[in-house]
């Protein structure tokens, strides 16, 4: 087990509480006030101390990584409006992502740079540092447990996975929700990155995570981008997939539990011998010259 601790602020603690307690991997929850101008607050204080309504998650990432904790997240906000969620408006009901360790600073900076392309209005999400955190009165932990016809602005209701993959049809275009939720897959050579070669990285579509350099993309001639390695063997998991009568070994993307293709061992020999068929649907390209500005810029230097 490795716990790790993320404060996520979405609108009215309560129901956000309720529903990241069903989220496998999160082993506890508890509903705070986060990022004010003081350090002591209380409920009837955070209109004046500038605090958010937030739930300090632990969770175990063996199970679940942060990005993906933040997709379950992101598909109960609107991360497009400021001050509100749902019916509930002020500054305490503000969206934020405050983290304790700059690395997962990091891995929220890449989400959100990702997430960004999806909508075409700006992000009202604020990601900082934790500060001030004060936990909330007695009454207000577990409340939707105490008081289970108490007010929610979500359906706390609903199956966790089950609102995300709806959340994924509404982000995605068909063929992406398809090769990554469903294990489908995409068209070959008609499809973005089977004969592209810029200078850049290749990230997790869903959680803005990098998987492959463009340095370990060559040319193989079956229709779907093909690299001699991912970026580091962490962020791949590979699996004995059994599907249409035949024994592959599936390729999924570590930071999202998603499809992204399978690993052959046809590549060519001086490049290690493996083959990794992506679809490109699984992928997002990042230029070279975007990298600093979309937070890859640790990653400029690294070669094939």
């Amino acid at each position: 087990m490795k716990k790790k601790e993320i404060y996520l602020a979405g609108g009215c603690f309560w129901g956000v509480e309720a529903f990241l307690k069903k989220v496998p991997g999160v082993l506890e929850t508890q509903v705070g006030y986060a990022n004010g101008k003081t350090a002591e607050t209380s409920y009837y204080e955070i209109g004046r101390t500038g605090h958010s309504e937030t739930v300090k998650v632990i969770f175990d990432e063996e199970i679940i990584s942060l990005p993906r904790l933040l997709e379950y997240f992101f598909a109960i906000i609107d991360p497009t409006t400021k001050n509100r969620q749902g019916n509930d408006i002020g500054t305490q009901y503000r969206t934020g992502i405050y983290f304790l360790e700059e690395e997962d600073g990091v891995h929220a900076r890449r989400f959100l740079s990702n997430y960004q392309k999806f909508y075409k209005e700006k992000l009202r999400v604020e990601l900082l540092p934790m500060e001030n955190y004060v936990a909330a009165e007695d009454y207000h932990q577990d409340y939707l447990d105490k008081n289970p016809g108490g007010y929610c602005h979500i359906n706390i209701q609903a199956d966790p996975e089950e609102v995300v993959r709806n959340r994924r049809k509404k982000l995605l275009g068909h063929m992406s929700y398809q090769v990554t939720t469903l294990n489908a897959t995409e068209p070959p050579f008609h499809n973005e990155y089977s004969d592209h070669f810029e200078e850049g990285i290749y990230v997790d579509i869903l959680t803005g995570e990098p998987l492959f350099l463009s340095a370990d993309k060559f040319e193989s001639s079956c229709g779907w981008p093909s690299f001699s390695k991912p970026l580091d063997s962490e962020v791949v998991e590979e699996v004995l997939d059994k599907s249409h009568g035949m024994l592959r070994t599936e390729v999924r993307s570590t930071w999202a539990d998603s499809h992204l293709g399978h690993v052959f061992t046809d590549g060519p020999a001086k490049l290690g011998g493996l083959r990794y068929c992506i679809n490109s649907a699984s992928l997002h390209f990042v230029p070279k010259e975007d990298m600093v500005k979309e937070g890859y810029g640790d990653l400029l230097n690294r070669k094939g």
